[in-house]
């Protein structure tokens, strides 16, 4: 409670206020019932007190809306020589009180604790204001025991007739509590065993045969809606004749609609009671026909997630407001529990996914060549870095003599690990058709009618550049499939060229021819192969390195005398620094060659 004394003031008036919450009532109801007692109220009287306050005390809080509950439940206790009056405050929407209460049918879900209340207090009010509302229940103190049935008010039939109202009241109280006792039990004792189970298909069936004993039913047949899909399909059912077909979710239902349906799209029970209810051509029906029950739709917050049927044979007692409660209460539990699993899964399946792309990083990183071939006179350095756990560009260096090297990069269309076998699969061939190196358009050639059917069937591409360097004659041979231009500095880092032969990307045409371009190789020379990826790096003020800024770099190295690595570093420094904390775009790789 927010504002409970701590020693009730002791006379004619008590007040108390309590959180709207349902675990505030009984401590407030401990401190009516010692205040009643020491107004010299006796044992019997007080308790009826207590428990029709109560009821009030729980009607408040429960039907208080999410906005609402933050406003306190207020309790007034005035007692005199002749009349005890109770008085709760709420604030509630209100409902109109009936003048006559009666005992509402067995299956009704609500007037038990008007009734209840009615029976216990002589006079009730309840009055409905724009902000609060307030129940007044006044009752005369008892005093001496009246001698006859007369002087107690009534005949002995009337005695006899509120005695067997009073009985059913406590019949259904007590059923009531058997089953909450019985639900709970199932559900505790469920909810730890799920948490140790990694296969959720097999407890809630053990859950739901506990619901049939519990609500006295014979059978069940539970629907889920698999995420992403429109049909209700059976999760599980009491018996096998009850395995029925999906039912698919329209946008609207009418009457002649199955009523699982029915009830997933209007969001509320759906029941076939009496016999007869159901459409003849109704799933339900047609396996268990003339049988009586409710279809109740799950839901997980605000989403329907699957339906819940529990029906009996024909001329069995109808469910219920108890057993339909426990209905709900076992939904809702599974609700929780089948998102919960739900989502384990999903973990899980994340996890394993992350352990596959982690070992194909590995992979992926174990083929990039560890030491670079070095040339006599020249430098070489390289850096590749996925946007994701595996990226689809690569670089390679092969030897082929002592003063002749081929040099390689690529990048394949898209991330991830398609992108990354399509790159093995380049290094591979390439590496395959070495010979051909000295002709870097002719080893092309070759290796896109290699890949085009691959290739093409995925409707990917790759774009590579191959470029063929020989020492001894001081010159380089280019050639492109589509891919960034290679740079080049001359006369001592002083100018440069942008090498950019034609050619079609890797798996577009399968008989795409591509040109070569020879340059010449001048001494302290800086030739730099890259990926997009580098390009389009912005800086921290929202400025691409671009192509012109990368050129500048490359002629100041070249100026400085930087070897290779170096000048990787350089680089390196400044993508992260464009970086900062953001993930990247894409994948970023060059290859330097000083020299």
């Amino acid at each position: 409670m927010s504002e409970l004394p701590a020693q009730p003031t002791r006379g004619s008036s008590l007040r108390l206020s309590l959180a709207c919450e349902l675990g505030e009532v009984r401590p407030a109801l401990s401190i009516v019932r010692a205040f009643l007692t020491d107004q010299g109220v006796g044992e019997r009287e007080a308790a009826q007190c207590q428990l029709a306050l109560a009821e009030a005390c729980n009607n408040a809080i429960q039907y208080a809306r999410s906005g609402e509950r933050h406003q306190p439940i207020g309790i007034v206790v005035t007692c005199d020589d002749t009349q005890i009056e109770l008085r709760t405050e709420d604030h509630t929407p209100g409902f109109e009180w009936r003048e006559s209460v009666t005992l509402p049918p067995p299956d009704s879900e609500g007037g038990r604790g008007l009734f209840l209340i009615r029976s216990l207090m002589g006079q009730v009010t309840y009055l409905r204001g724009p902000s609060a509302n307030c129940l007044v229940m006044r009752r005369r103190r008892d005093r001496a025991l009246p001698s006859s049935p007369r002087e107690r008010g009534g005949t002995v039939e009337e005695l006899q007739r509120r005695l067997e109202e009073e009985r059913h009241i406590v019949t259904a109280m007590a059923e009531e509590l058997s089953s909450c006792y019985e639900s709970l039990s199932a559900i505790f004792r469920y909810g730890a065993e799920s948490d140790r189970s990694a296969d959720f298909s097999e407890f809630p069936r053990r859950l739901l045969h506990d619901l049939l004993h519990i609500t006295g039913a014979e059978w069940y047949v539970m629907r889920l809606l698999p995420e992403g899909e429109s049909r209700l399909t059976v999760f599980a059912a009491s018996e096998p004749g009850l395995l029925l077909e999906p039912l698919v979710i329209p946008e609207s239902v009418d009457p002649a609609s199955p009523l699982e349906v029915i009830a997933a799209v209007r969001r509320q029970d759906a029941w076939f009671d009496p016999p007869g209810l159901l459409p003849p051509q109704d799933p339900l029906a047609l396996a268990r026909p003339g049988s009586i029950g409710l279809v109740h739709p799950v839901f997980f917050g605000e989403t329907v997630v699957g339906t819940l049927t529990v029906g009996s044979s024909p001329g069995k007692t109808s469910l219920t407001a108890a057993k339909v409660s426990v209905i709900h209460t076992f939904a809702d539990f599974l609700a929780i529990q089948l998102v919960n699993a739900r989502y384990r899964q999903e973990r899980l399946n994340g996890l394993l996914v992350g352990r596959e792309l982690e070992i194909a990083r590995h992979i992926q990183r174990s083929l990039l060549i560890k030491t670079l071939p070095q040339l006599p006179g020249v430098s070489l350095a390289g850096y590749c870095e996925s946007a994701r756990q595996v990226g689809g560009d690569f670089y390679d260096v092969i030897k082929l003599s002592d003063t002749s090297v081929l040099l390689m990069i690529s990048d394949v269309m898209g991330k991830g690990i398609p992108a990354a076998m399509f790159a093995v699969i380049l290094r591979c061939l390439v590496r395959a058709l070495r010979t051909q190196a000295p002709r870097p358009a002719r080893l092309l050639a070759q290796v896109n009618q290699l890949l085009f059917d691959e290739l093409s069937e995925v409707e990917m591409f790759i774009t590579a550049q191959l470029a063929f360097v020989d020492l001894a004659s001081r010159r380089m041979v280019v050639a492109s499939a589509g891919h960034c231009p290679l740079l080049i500095t001359t006369a001592g880092g002083t100018g440069y060229r942008v090498i950019s032969p034609e050619g079609m990307p890797l798996g577009v045409l399968v008989d795409a021819e591509y040109k070569e371009e020879t340059v010449p190789l001048e001494r302290d020379a800086r030739v730099l192969l890259y990926t997009d990826g580098i390009t389009d790096a912005e800086n921290a003020n929202g400025e691409v390195i671009g192509q012109e800024l990368l050129m500048e770099w490359l002629k100041q190295g070249s100026l400085d005398g930087r070897s290779a690595e170096q000048m990787r570093e350089d680089l390196v420094a400044e993508l992260r620094q464009c970086q900062g904390n953001q993930v990247l775009n894409d994948d970023q790789t060059f290859l330097i060659l000083a020299g």
